[in-house]
């Protein structure tokens, strides 16, 4: 963090426009996988699964993932509960505590996971493909750089 006390109208600026587009972007790359079963709530809970599947875990808590979602455990016990139904997730003893349920993906969890990952990718490259100029895609990969360079330590 800066030591400058006063942030610049600039830092205020760009703080605020990149997390309104981020936060359009994000809707928008949700809706274009057209998952007309889950809610965006759900959407999410599967790509976080997915996300750390590649761990040496066999799942995670109900507990994790609402921390990690910013809800309460109620609200996500209630959206592990609607993503079994679905068949995309399943619920299995901690081998290590025996009084927590480990949550994973399925098969099919991870087939839809894959298949909305795709459909979202393929929406974004058309979107950047028809929408934008060469300079302009150009440009979105430069201001990529200068924002990945904000989130690494």
């Amino acid at each position: 963090m800066s030591e400058n006390p006063s942030p610049s109208p600039s830092a205020i600026q760009a703080s605020r426009e990149v997390r309104a587009v981020i936060s359009r972007l994000r809707r928008r790359l949700l809706n274009a996988a057209e998952v007309e079963d889950l809610t965006l709530g759900q959407a999410s809970v599967l790509a976080r699964l997915s996300d750390r599947a590649g761990a040496d875990r066999v799942g995670v808590t109900a507990s994790e993932l609402a921390s990690t979602e910013g809800v309460r455990h109620q609200s996500m016990t209630a959206t592990v509960t609607a993503l079994a139904a679905l068949g995309l997730v399943e619920r299995s003893p901690d081998p290590g505590d025996g009084r927590r349920r480990l949550i994973a993906l399925t098969a099919e969890g991870r087939r839809r996971v894959a298949e909305g990952r795709q459909v979202r990718q393929e929406w974004l490259v058309d979107q950047l493909q028809t929408r934008c100029t060469e300079e302009e895609r150009l440009t979105v990969v430069a201001a990529m750089a200068v924002l990945q360079r904000l989130t690494h330590d």
